[in-house]
């Protein structure tokens, strides 16, 4: 059975239930686990998408655990979450917040896809270009950590076809997170306001609930990034910020929900 971004594998009905009705997907660390911050996969296959080169028409794409990685139980694909409290890092003591609810671990990610590639050049070419172009999109303009690629020509593309990068038929549109107005970021506290300030965040998001989680031992802000801004370092000042503007201290985690591109960018 071919699968989307909003039908995800190996995922028991009721995670997978979930992740079709919030259109998330996988729930992807960015960067490592000092970061404290996430992705949603359909807002990382958003940009990725952006990322092909000519010649490759991408169809089904999908961001999850390296195979290196799967051999341990992350409880990401069971409906719990992978760190159910607050984690300390043994380097610098510091308390870490939990993963979002079904959160991948942090640790290296797996790009599986499918082009359609140009019959006019070698496929092994077309296949290095699009792999390359995919990892540094990931690093550059996400902060995800890459380890694998699997890529699978499913057919060649005639002279005459289109010039596009993407089949529109198998890159469905998940409904964008409904985003928290700037006049309503007052009632997220000074946790949300310090977040929606910081350079890069667009806007509040309420997907998981509240556009500010404030749990017993851990604060999580949903955050839309805009597409000149890398992920991962908007999302790291938003730790930043929040951290500073709450007296608590708690550890604090960023899930972003959405790369919103500025209106005819083409990357």
């Amino acid at each position: 059975m071919m699968t989307t971004e909003r039908s995800p594998q190996r995922a028991d009905g009721w995670t997978a239930a979930v992740r079709q009705r919030l259109g998330l997907g996988r729930l992807l660390p960015l960067g490592g686990a000092v970061d404290g911050a996430w992705i949603a996969e359909t807002a990382a296959a958003s940009v990725l998408r952006g990322a092909a080169v000519e010649g490759a028409v991408l169809g089904t794409l999908r961001i999850g655990p390296a195979r290196e990685a799967t051999g341990v139980d992350t409880g990401a694909e069971t409906g719990r979450s992978a760190g159910a409290g607050a984690g300390v890092v043994a380097e610098t003591g510091l308390a870490l917040p939990p993963a979002p609810p079904s959160g991948l671990p942090p640790g290296p990610l797996r790009i599986e896809a499918e082009f359609r590639a140009a019959g006019d050049r070698p496929l092994p070419d077309s296949a290095a270009a699009l792999r390359a172009a995919l990892v540094t999109a990931a690093a550059a303009r996400l902060g995800l950590e890459i380890a694998e690629v699997d890529l699978r020509v499913t057919a060649l593309l005639d002279d005459a076809a289109p010039d596009q990068v993407t089949d529109p038929a198998d890159a469905p549109s998940p409904p964008a997170p409904a985003p928290v107005a700037k006049t309503d970021t007052k009632a997220e506290g000074r946790a949300g306001e310090a977040a929606a300030a910081v350079p890069g965040v667009v806007s509040l998001t309420r997907v998981l609930g509240g556009a500010v989680h404030t749990a017993e031992d851990h604060i999580r802000v949903e955050v839309a990034t805009a597409g000149d801004h890398r992920a991962l370092d908007v999302a790291r000042s938003v730790r930043t910020a929040v951290s500073a503007a709450t007296a608590d201290r708690l550890p604090v985690s960023v899930l972003v929900t959405d790369v919103v591109e500025a209106s005819g960018d083409t990357r």
